[in-house]
């Protein structure tokens, strides 16, 4: 009876709301970055020449980013999913080849693998990890794989040591997606280093943007830096010899002016930004501990998350209602909580299933040059998996302590309802 009656003061039956009021906004923007493009047009205007791309800004943006990345080299781009492109043709992977790619991804990470004619080869995650592992890589791995990418899913760092290990057993080469991981590490080490190239989205809810659209591709090889700039704009003969002309077939992917003069304000705020989400995150974590329907999964051995969003697990055996109504009901509380990352598994989606990338042809997987399975099935149990017991949390820096003792509460009241 008791359980009953706390139950009935649940927002969702009708009772009141512990958060009534609206959450923070991020703010991400701010006077830095109006000056920084406000000096943009102001000089356009004093000497009418427009405001371009491949110019000053870009070039201390991507200077100032490898810098923070330890050392290396960066191209500023037109978004992630350039990003995933300009590496792939960058690496030279040959098509009706293999890549594998983990399983939870944004869909942009996916396709640019079949758009450069590769067959793309979907590992499972690690159990209970929306991150893709060493196991689930190796198992994949065939005479015709050309190449592996690894997202690090909600700024989760995946295991790199492990994959790594597996990748240079067989020589492939290494795309880290870190689209959601900006300044996430594992042992110390930044994500994004560990691999051949890294590419990341500097979109408007990343970490730090660039505008509304944007990303960067980043190397610790000279070489290949170079033919990343030359997949980016159009196979200009960027480290090529004097003289050289466009030297492959590729798309305009470039950053402006604009978005880098904006991306170095952003840069500068970026690691007070993941400290304070980090401090978010352990002090959710400490509010909810003992909580029996609800907890924070770990993380692998030596990561430290940048926290694009906050992983939760709901442990159905511990509750009286199933995974979808608990999460109404902190949504119905006030918290803002994604119940399913199902969109996250884009080779679940209509355009892999059927095939829809270059028409009605079924290509790259139904052309006579491949010699793998065009049908073969990628069932990822584990991924499946996570996705029935996990939920996600959009909790971000301008959070203070009003937000996390309001997030607490929420979880405690949901708790009291529900648990066994």
């Amino acid at each position: 009876m008791a359980s009953q009656e706390r139950a009935s003061q649940l927002a969702l039956y009708g009772g009141p709301k512990v958060r009534a009021t609206p959450w923070p906004e991020r703010g991400l923007i701010g006077p830095e970055e109006k000056a920084a493009v406000n000096a943009l047009f102001d000089q356009a205007i004093a000497t009418g020449q427009a405001i371009g791309y491949n110019g000053p800004q870009e070039a201390a943006y991507c200077a100032e980013f490898a810098a923070y990345m330890g050392g290396g080299y960066a191209d500023a781009i037109s978004s992630g999913t350039a990003g995933i492109f300009v590496a792939l043709k960058a690496l030279g992977i040959a098509p009706f080849t293999e890549v594998i790619v983990g399983a939870a991804t944004d869909p942009g990470g996916l396709m640019p693998i079949p758009l450069c004619n590769c067959i793309p080869m979907i590992a499972d995650t690690m159990p209970g990890s929306y991150n893709t592992g060493p196991e689930q890589i190796a198992a994949l791995i065939s005479p015709i794989t050309s190449a592996i990418v690894v997202p690090h899913i909600a700024g989760e760092p995946a295991d790199m040591v492990g994959i790594m290990q597996v990748a240079r057993s067989h020589g492939l080469p290494v795309i880290e997606d870190c689209s959601q991981a900006h300044g996430a590490t594992l042992h110390g080490q930044m994500v994004g280093t560990f691999g051949d190239v890294a590419v990341f989205s500097t979109m408007f809810g990343k970490h730090h943007s660039t505008g509304g659209q944007g990303g960067l591709v980043y190397t610790q090889d000279e070489q290949l830096y170079h033919a990343l700039r030359r997949a980016a704009d159009r196979g200009k003969p960027f480290g090529l010899p004097a003289g050289s002309t466009n030297a492959i077939a590729s798309l305009n992917l470039n950053a402006t002016e604009l978005g880098c003069a904006i991306g170095r304000a952003q840069l500068a705020k970026l690691p007070d930004l993941i400290a304070a989400r980090r401090a978010v995150a352990t002090s959710l974590a400490e509010g909810i501990r003992g909580l029996r329907t609800v907890s924070f999964p770990p993380l692998i051995p030596g990561a430290a998350a940048s926290y694009w969003f906050l992983r939760l697990r709901f442990h159905a055996e511990q509750a009286t209602c199933d995974k979808a109504t608990f999460c109404a009901a902190l949504a119905a509380e006030g918290l803002a909580v994604n119940p399913s990352y199902r969109a996250a598994l884009p080779h679940t989606m209509d355009w892999y299933v059927h095939r829809r990338v270059f028409g009605d042809s079924g290509y790259p997987w139904s052309s006579p040059d491949y010699r793998g399975n065009p049908d073969q099935q990628f069932p990822c149990p584990n991924a499946n998996a996570v996705m029935e017991t996990d939920f996600n949390l959009h909790a971000h820096e301008s959070w203070q302590a009003p937000e996390i003792a309001d997030a607490v509460a929420i979880f405690q009241k949901v708790e009291a309802a529900f648990a066994k």
